[in-house]
C-alpha cells in the first residue's frame, strides 16, 4: 500500500517505489555516460556519485528514480524540500542541499541535510555548525567557488578560499569534505574544463596544505564528461534524469 501523505506534506500523490521504466532508462543513459567518462580519464566510474538535482520535482518523479536504484538527491529550496523529505520518508535517501544558502534557512538545513554543497562564507558556515543536531553526524560541506567571477552567483572568489577552509576546519559539527562550483555557461568542451581545472587546482592546492578533503561537486547534465575529466567526484544531474523541470 503506498503511504499516506499528511496535509503539510501538500497535495502531492504517491505511488510505490517500484521501478519505473522511463525512470531506470534515464538513470541508466546517465550512468553509462559518467562510466564512459572516467574510463575515458583512467579512473574507476565508482570513484563518482551522482546527486540527482530534484529541484521542482514531485515526490512520485523521486520515488519512481529511487526505485530505479538512485540513492543521492539534491534539493535547491528549503520548504519545497521539507514538504518531499516529509513525504518520501519511507525511503533511505540521501539528501543534499545543493543551492545557495540563506541565513534564516540554516538551521532546516543543519537539521535535514546530509550535505550542504554551497557554503561560502563564515557567518553560514558558523550558523550550521551551531544548529546542527549533536544527535546526527556532522555536516558535510562543500565550500562553493566563483571560479567563473559572476557577480549574480554565490561562492568565494578563489583568492580568499583557503582563508575560509581553514576556518571551517576549526568547527566541530561540520566536515569539510571539498569544493563545489557553478561556473559560467559553456558548449565547448575547453572552455567547461578550463573552470573546472581551475576548481581543481584550488582542491589540490588545500591538500597540500594538510587540509583532509575529497570531494569535487562539478558538473551537471551538459557538462558532466568535462567535469569527470578535471577530477570531479560529484555529479549533480537533473535534466538528464527527469521527464520535466518545473
Amino acid at each position: 500500500m503506498a503511504p499516506a501523505v499528511s496535509p503539510s506534506a501538500g497535495a502531492w500523490i504517491m505511488s510505490p517505489s517500484t521501478p519505473d521504466d522511463n525512470a531506470a532508462a534515464r538513470l541508466e543513459a546517465v550512468r553509462v555516460r559518467i562510466a564512459a567518462a572516467a574510463l575515458a580519464s583512467d579512473r574507476p566510474p565508482g570513484s563518482i556519485t551522482l546527486v540527482a538535482a530534484s529541484k521542482a520535482q514531485d515526490p512520485a518523479a523521486i520515488r519512481a528514480l529511487y526505485g530505479a536504484g538512485q540513492r543521492h538527491f539534491g534539493e535547491s529550496y528549503v520548504q519545497e524540500a521539507l514538504r518531499k523529505r516529509e513525504a518520501l520518508a519511507d525511503l533511505d535517501i540521501i539528501w543534499h542541499f545543493i543551492g545557495a544558502i540563506q541565513s534564516n534557512k540554516s538551521r532546516d538545513i543543519a537539521a535535514h541535510f546530509a550535505w550542504a554543497h554551497g557554503v561560502d562564507r563564515i557567518k553560514i558556515a558558523e550558523r550550521l555548525n551551531a544548529q546542527r543536531p549533536i544527535a546526527l553526524p556532522r555536516l558535510n560541506v562543500c565550500i562553493q567557488v566563483n571560479v567563473g567571477a559572476e557577480p549574480q552567483k554565490a561562492g568565494v572568489e578563489p583568492a580568499a578560499l583557503p582563508a575560509l577552509a581553514a576556518a571551517l576546519q576549526g568547527l566541530p559539527r561540520l566536515r569539510l569534505r571539498g569544493l563545489m562550483t557553478l561556473p559560467p555557461p559553456a558548449h565547448a568542451a575547453e572552455e567547461q574544463r578550463r573552470h573546472f581545472r581551475e576548481l581543481a587546482a584550488a582542491f589540490r592546492d588545500l591538500r597540500s596544505q594538510g587540509l583532509d578533503l575529497d570531494t569535487l561537486s562539478m558538473g551537471m547534465s551538459d557538462d558532466l564528461e568535462a567535469a569527470i575529466a578535471e577530477g570531479a567526484t560529484v555529479v549533480r544531474v537533473g535534466t538528464a534524469l527527469f521527464d520535466r523541470r518545473g
